[in-house]
């Protein structure tokens, strides 16, 4: 049987309430998620990035010398582009996450430009309930971002504590 997941929940007649983030119960090994909407890097995208990072690799953020490179044109800074695939997962994903606890296998398989438009889907590796914390459960995800060209720029697997159902702050925050 096919299990729709909700985005809202009711909270009065004809009242609706956006909801974010899956409950521990609801991942399953090899369900996979298309996050949307996708996102247009930007050239100040990049350079606010690393500036902010103190990321000083020329390639970055100084034209003459990128022009000079094999790509002939400033690259995005590639740990924006981990944080930006990060972001575009959370609604689904982590949105109900204690901790993240670790990202692992990064690759960054294709060179991302200010123009480009990039999406994001992961894929479900693999749950289980934690040992110490029988409220939560740990769950692996492997995300990949995915050009306009169809072509994947990165990916990676991320591992979370989640809260399981009846156990997460939102009733108190009045989520």
């Amino acid at each position: 049987m096919e299990i729709i997941l909700p985005a809202y929940k009711a909270v009065g007649e004809r009242r609706y309430r956006e909801t974010s983030g899956l409950y521990f119960e609801d991942f399953e090994p090899g369900d996979v998620f298309e996050h949307r909407p996708g996102r247009t890097v930007l050239d100040v995208d990049n350079t606010y990035f690393t500036l902010l990072t103190l990321n000083i690799q020329q390639v970055h953020f100084d034209a003459a010398y990128a022009a000079k490179t094999e790509w002939k044109k400033m690259l995005v800074d590639s740990t924006f582009t981990l944080a930006l695939l990060t972001g575009m997962s959370v609604r689904t994903v982590s949105a109900k996450v204690v901790a993240n606890l670790g990202w692992d296998k990064v690759k960054a398989s294709h060179p991302v430009f200010a123009g480009d438009t990039l999406y994001a889907e992961s894929t479900v590796l693999h749950k289980r309930e934690s040992k110490s914390r029988p409220t939560q459960g740990i769950v692996t995800v492997r995300t990949r971002g995915i050009n306009q060209d169809d072509a994947e720029v990165m990916s990676f697997e991320r591992t979370m504590l989640v809260h399981r159902r009846g156990h997460s702050p939102e009733e108190a925050a009045n989520y």
